[in-house]
């Protein structure tokens, strides 16, 4: 029986790509694997005339000779196989071409590609994460801070190779270096990471006694941190190379400061703004006249407070709130009055206090707003 033409076997024209090829193949080896068909008796045979030609097209070399002289390419010794046999040529089996797909689906939950030479022996170490706090005065300033982080840092034994007196690991003779082995399961190839290195590639004869053959020892670091004005809490701070040392040599991760910023005594804090509220007398609030508050600064502004103001009232402070990060200005401060009530009056001071308010009927004028529409609201209920 004559041979199909490999393209129509695989159900792709000539001139498809090695892209276009590999779809259809794994298409086709989906559909007629005998282990879906096993009623069909003929699954076996189709399954294999598509590997044979998935075989030879995915061949750059094979796919020429194909296109140039058909399956006569490989009769006669003409196209290097042996035997005759298309799969065959370079000692390749049937197996290889689905092998080729299997790695290309599950690749990457089995660690990766086996053909560049292997995992590398090193690897990067650990991200790290501090929380630090500072006060508001820090950070409106900006500050520079020591801490002292708990991590892991090359072993200076072993110099971070993890043998023994700094000797270089040698190839794992179960993987070759590969990091994995592969077993062969009828038609379907399955790797799993080597035993021996752990998939590594590469074993340590003499481990460090220091790191155990980890080439990092776990040590407390001194770190000189330095903090820009106008941080916020959650501000964020990175050190490159400051993480986890990487294992056996491999690159040290990253270590990110979360900033919180304490609350203050005196300030609110919203954005680059902050906010105070200030208590004056009765009096003051009443006739006017003038309050000594703090700035953020540590220095001290006089603001003038107008006659007749109420609590709550707003008074803003220019250029005197948080720098922005990293430039942009600087917020302002407000000020909120909170008129005090005087407390624990003597007998002339309630004396005065109820001259003063016959006298002052007409000084009123929200509580006078505010009693009329009370008057009003009752008249209403009544009618």
């Amino acid at each position: 029986m004559a041979k199909r033409d490999f393209y129509d076997v695989l159900g792709v024209p000539r001139g498809s790509s090695a892209e276009d090829l590999k779809k259809a193949y794994r298409s086709k080896a989906k559909e007629l694997h005998p282990d879906r068909n096993s009623d069909n008796p003929n699954a076996e045979a189709q399954f294999k005339e598509v590997n044979e030609a998935y075989e030879v097209l995915k061949d750059a070399d094979k796919k020429a000779a194909y296109d140039r002289y058909g399956h006569a390419a490989f009769e006669g010794g003409m196209g290097g196989g042996r035997g005759g046999h298309p799969g065959a040529g370079g000692g390749a089996d049937f197996g290889s071409a689905f092998s080729d797909v299997f790695e290309d689906l599950f690749g990457d939950f089995m660690g990766g590609r086996g053909g560049g030479g292997g995992r590398s022996r090193a690897q990067r170490g650990s991200d790290l994460r501090y929380n630090l706090r500072i006060s508001l005065e820090e950070a409106f300033k900006g500050i520079q801070k020591t801490i002292n982080v708990p991590t892991s840092t090359a072993c200076e034994v072993c110099r971070g190779t993890g043998a023994e007196g700094g000797a270089e690991p040698t190839t794992c003779p179960t993987c070759s270096g590969m990091g994995k082995v592969r077993a062969q399961q009828g038609f379907f190839t399955v790797e799993r990471t080597c035993p021996t290195c752990n998939g590594m590639g590469q074993i340590i004869k003499n481990p460090c006694r220091a790191c155990g053959g980890q080439g990092r020892v776990e040590k407390e670091r001194a770190l000189s941190v330095n903090i820009p004005a106008g941080v916020e809490t959650g501000t964020r701070i990175r050190l490159a190379g400051e993480g986890e040392a990487g294992l056996r040599g491999g690159p040290s991760g990253d270590l990110y400061i979360f900033i919180e910023v304490r609350e203050h005594a005196l300030f609110q804090r919203d954005g680059v703004h902050l906010f105070c509220r200030v208590p004056v007398s009765m009096t003051t609030a009443a006739i006017g006249g003038e309050v000594e508050v703090p700035t953020i600064d540590g220095g001290r502004s006089r603001v003038k407070v107008p006659a007749g103001a109420q609590s709550g009232k707003q008074l803003r402070l220019r250029a005197k709130g948080m720098p922005a990060l990293r430039g942009g200005g600087i917020g302002d401060m407000l000020i909120e009055l909170a008129v005090e009530t005087p407390v624990n009056l003597t007998a002339r001071q309630k004396e005065l206090l109820r001259e003063f308010e016959k006298l002052s009927e007409e000084n009123n004028p929200e509580g006078s707003s505010f009693f009329s529409k009370v008057k009003g609201f009752w008249d209403s209920m009544k009618s």
